[in-house]
């Protein structure tokens, strides 16, 4: 195929490195679900779906019952209709808990019935508060092959009174998550609706293998500070087919904090999201950090829609955290009514304590922007890098971005350097640099007839 000798020149000079073209990414990986040769009811184990009775205690003796059948193919906890009321509860391995259409699993506003827990070791502390955290409303730890789907069930974790306590300060501890699986493998989290989450709605920290698919997460403008689908720490992530509508981020990719997700260690790598939905009342449609100091890479998204958004897409770290964010593929987005399409910020975020270290300084680096729309932008571009350590090899192709006419400027750029190609409006001049010596990551270019990628 013949390309224009603009984009040529483009690619040689950004030293273009090999992106393989192939079905290496996590979503291509079709998963089955195979049917549990045992199953049981919820109903069985005395729960009352009345939505005023508690259940904790049901579910619990459910999931005991059910662990004994971890080495027999493994059982199914079955949620029939109705509301059923409970605090947090375990997971066991093997496992699926399933939510018939009309089943809700309601999280109690009594925070007595949440358990507190230590933090995570990659953050030293609670995110919100120093100490513990309230334990998430659905939990795995250390599990194998565990897996939350359903007829579209609902899991409601009636958040409204605690993102009160978080904004009146009443809180001893960070707020607890929806679903969370900690040192897990082989995830699976499909079908299933989500609602006003405390905080975030899925966390996976520590995990391998994790495939969430078909879920809808909402919560309100007014929730403080709640996110939809966090990959923590892990590694081979698929998010596809999923409508996610938040108070703060929806789509938030993170790696510990600090000098304590330093010294964990544990990047946030391979991971793939593709149509998917995603709007932030406060936030960003999709997050990278700030809490990324193990690490953020080898993350391709495409075919995705950000609207009605704060932020479209937004990289975010700041002195002391370390770690690094590069080699992020984005393409074929569409961003509708978002304030600033893109953004990467370098003084955001707080830290835990006084004992980071300032010089820990980060790299963002390899971010790779292509096939954009926008309509009704404000802002098409924030880059502010750190002087010590600048955000190189920002390659932009094929962007066009109709801004709102009361909008003043279109690009702030300041500690960045890269390339860019058929943008508009035009980028500022660090983005326009082919002369820059940044090795930028190659731009994915596909054929009107055929798939192949173009490797220079």
């Amino acid at each position: 195929m013949k390309l224009p000798v603009g984009l040529l020149v483009l690619l040689a000079l950004c030293n273009a490195v090999e992106v393989n073209g192939g079905s290496n990414l996590q979503c291509d990986n079709k998963l089955t679900l195979q049917p549990r040769p045992h199953s049981v009811s919820i109903l069985e184990f005395g729960a009352v779906g009345d939505g005023k009775t508690l259940n904790t205690i049901a579910f619990q003796n459910a999931v005991f019952y059910l662990k004994s059948f971890s080495d027999k193919g493994g059982a199914q906890l079955y949620v029939p209709p109705g509301r059923w009321l409970t605090g947090s509860f375990n997971l066991t391995s093997h496992l699926t808990l399933f939510l018939e259409k009309g089943a809700v699993i309601l999280g109690s506003q009594d925070p007595s019935h949440w358990d507190i827990v230590e933090p995570l070791p990659s953050y030293g502390r609670g995110i919100e508060l120093p100490g513990g955290r309230y334990q998430s409303l659905v939990n795995g730890y250390m599990l194998r092959d565990v897996v939350i789907t359903g007829d579209n069930g609902t899991i409601d974790g009636q958040g409204s009174v605690w993102w009160e306590w978080f904004t009146s300060h009443s809180l001893n501890y960070t707020r607890p998550h929806l679903v969370e699986f900690v040192s897990s493998k082989d995830v699976h989290v499909s079908n299933i609706t989500f609602l006003h989450a405390p905080a975030y709605n899925i966390h996976t920290v520590y995990c391998s293998n994790v495939h969430i698919h078909n879920i809808t997460a909402y919560a309100p403008p007014r929730s403080t500070y709640t996110v939809g689908i966090v990959p923590d720490s892990s590694d081979n992530v698929c998010i596809e087919d999923c409508n996610v509508s938040m108070g703060h981020d929806a789509i938030a990719l993170k790696s510990g904090w600090d000098e304590y997700g330093i010294a964990y260690g544990r990047p946030t790598i391979n991971v793939h999201i593709r149509s998917v939905h995603l709007q932030s009342s406060t936030g960003a449609s999709l997050a990278f950090g700030s809490e990324m100091s193990g690490g953020i890479s080898n993350v391709h998204v495409e075919h995705v829609r950000l609207y009605n958004s704060l932020s479209g897409i937004e990289f975010r770290t700041t002195r002391g955290r370390g770690g690094y964010i590069k080699e992020i593929i984005i393409s074929d987005a569409d961003l509708l009514n978002v304030n600033t399409a893109f953004a990467a910020i370098g003084d955001y975020g707080s830290h835990p304590d006084e004992k980071f270290d300032p010089n820990a300084l980060p790299t963002i680096k390899k971010i790779t922007l292509q096939n954009i729309i926008g309509r009704n932008i404000i802002l098409a571009g924030n880059f502010t890098g750190i002087s010590q350590s600048p955000f190189t090899s920002i390659c932009i192709s094929n962007v066009s971005l109709s801004i709102n006419p009361a909008s003043s400027i279109s690009w702030t750029c300041s500690n960045v350097s890269g390339c860019s190609e058929s943008v508009s409006p035009e980028p500022c001049e660090d983005l326009k640099n082919v002369n820059t010596s940044s090795s930028c990551l190659s731009i994915l270019m596909k054929s009107t007839d055929s798939s192949a990628t173009v490797i220079l």
